[in-house]
């Protein structure tokens, strides 16, 4: 499923359920920390393994993001094989 507004993405959680979420940072609405606090404002998403995926990686960002909730941080561009690897960790943990 994919989001092209924060909103979107907590709307589109809540329909489908889902057992990963990928999540920008700079959305057209509220953005993706606003988003990630929406979700994990339901229970049903407390546990639910949500990255950070952004363009923002200055020195400390990543620590920023992981401090507001997120349960790991991938940069833009992205390298494809953190991605796999970042990625299939979460599905595999079973982390939910």
């Amino acid at each position: 499923l994919e989001a092209t507004t924060g909103e979107s993405a907590v709307e589109l959680a809540h329909e489908h359920g889902p057992d990963l979420v990928l999540m920008d940072i700079q959305l057209p609405d509220i953005d993706g920390v606003e988003a990630l606090g929406r979700l994990r404002a339901d229970e049903r998403f407390a546990t639910l393994p949500v990255l950070a995926l952004t363009a923002q990686a200055m020195e400390g960002d990543r620590e920023r993001f992981l401090a507001a909730g997120f349960d790991g941080y991938l940069s833009k561009p992205v390298d494809i094989a953190e991605f796999v690897t970042t990625v299939k960790h979460y599905c595999e943990a079973g982390v939910r």
